[in-house]
């Protein structure tokens, strides 16, 4: 609810709405700093399990991140499909708020794809910097960039790291009943 205006300018469905979107942010938030504060290998997994949750892995759930050192710049595979035909290979970074991604860490992944893959994930707890944007959108090698803020929404979105503490239902008259 923007400051300086009366809560009573509000439905209550639109000052509920108000107060999820600020515990959202608020969890975000702390779900970033707790991914920022863990090893590298944690925030992988993370990833990982994030991506099996949205759905990747075929119908086993098949994702795995590669050994901790010496990955050759990929940090986790997941099936894509059934048969696992087609394979998501992931870039993970765990970076502070203070660092972010540049165009030769992609350069470095896409490097890293050469041979294996024509697209990637490139995943990081902070941001992307602007030259590494533009650089993403330009290589014929499709990656797809997710920066903290996006990671950590999706998190709250497919339950991974969060637990749900409350659910409320908002009711309105059904007119078809009274017909």
């Amino acid at each position: 609810m923007p400051e300086g205006l009366e809560e009573d300018a509000f439905t209550p469905v639109e000052q509920i709405e108000s107060g999820v979107s600020r515990i959202r942010e608020e969890v975000a938030s702390e779900l970033l700093s707790k991914l920022q504060g863990k090893e590298p290998g944690f925030f992988e997994q993370a990833v990982v399990k994030l991506l099996l949750a949205m759905g990747y892995g075929g119908t086993n759930g098949t994702g795995a991140v590669t050994q901790l050192s010496n990955d050759g710049g990929i940090d986790g595979v997941i099936d894509q499909d059934i048969l696992g035909l087609n394979r998501v290979y992931i870039q993970a970074k765990r970076y502070a708020d203070s660092n972010s991604v540049g165009r030769p860490d992609l350069q470095a992944f896409v490097g890293a794809l050469s041979g294996k893959a024509d697209s990637g994930v490139f995943i990081n707890t902070s941001r992307f910097s602007d030259h590494a944007v533009h650089y993403a959108s330009n290589v014929p090698t499709r990656i797809i960039l997710i920066d903290g803020k996006r990671f950590t929404d999706l998190m709250i979105r497919f339950g991974v790291g969060v637990q749900v503490w409350e659910t409320h239902k908002v009711v309105e008259i059904d007119e078809d009943f009274f017909e």
